[in-house]
């Protein structure tokens, strides 16, 4: 398969970490892109037999500081609007749902390292994210929130906030990080270690949880391309 991953980090501190790893073990064409480079050098979402966005320091309403975001959020919808298999983490959740129309902002409470995630009845009969456990301590690094956009499913939640939902039936956001690794997270927790509200406590918790939820990582990224495989092969196309 032809994988789009869209970031809007460098690819050694952020990026689409574990997730672009298995893309590549599994012998898929992994393409990078961030929409704040040359446009000239994406191709249209239809060409792409699944598209992963991910996350990023920047919010998804602050076209003043990255005017590209209008952009992005424009091939995103072009994408659903093509069906093409897609999955957004953190800030690729609330792109997703800033392109079809739904309200993302300032989170009444922020999730800055690891907290519960609950998944709902939808999730677990879900796809992709029925791969994941009822019940799952969750990495996050988010301050803003989204609505779910028109015609979504809720399939998961914290305490805080919606954490999952699907969109039809190719398109996943996910408020979470599946795809973190222990080199992204030792660089995130010094450059952003302002926002975390116990250091100590959640390099503790990472120890504890970081095996066990890049397996659930491993998990939910093959699911996801499993299904775009499924998807190329019904639709017989050439991409």
């Amino acid at each position: 398969m032809r994988v789009l991953s869209v970031v809007h980090e460098p690819t050694s501190t952020g990026g689409g970490g574990l997730f672009e790893d298995i893309v590549e073990q599994r012998g898929d064409r992994l393409e990078r892109f961030g929409f704040n480079h040359d446009l000239s050098e994406l191709d249209a979402p239809d060409r792409y037999d699944a598209i992963m966005v991910f996350g990023g320091v920047m919010h998804p309403d602050q076209d003043a500081e990255h005017p590209w975001l209008a952009e992005e959020a424009a091939f995103i919808r072009e994408a659903i609007d093509h069906e093409v298999p897609l999955f957004g983490a953190c800030l690729g959740a609330q792109l997703i749902a800033r392109s079809m129309g739904a309200h993302v902002g300032p989170a009444a409470t922020s999730e800055v390292g690891w907290h519960r995630v609950t998944v709902n009845d939808a999730g677990l009969a879900d796809p992709v994210v029925g791969v994941l456990p009822a019940q799952i301590d969750a990495f996050q690094w988010h301050h803003y929130g989204f609505d779910l956009p028109p015609g979504a499913e809720l399939l998961a939640e914290s305490d805080a906030a919606r954490q999952a939902y699907r969109l039809g039936e190719r398109t996943w956001g996910v408020q979470f990080h599946p795809e973190v690794t222990r080199h992204m997270l030792d660089y995130w927790f010094v450059e952003g270690a302002p926002e975390i509200p116990d250091l100590a406590t959640t390099r503790t918790e990472t120890d504890a949880f970081l095996g066990g939820w890049n397996e659930h990582g491993r998990s939910l990224c093959n699911a996801f391309l499993d299904y775009a495989v499924a998807v190329s092969k019904n639709a017989g196309d050439d991409r």
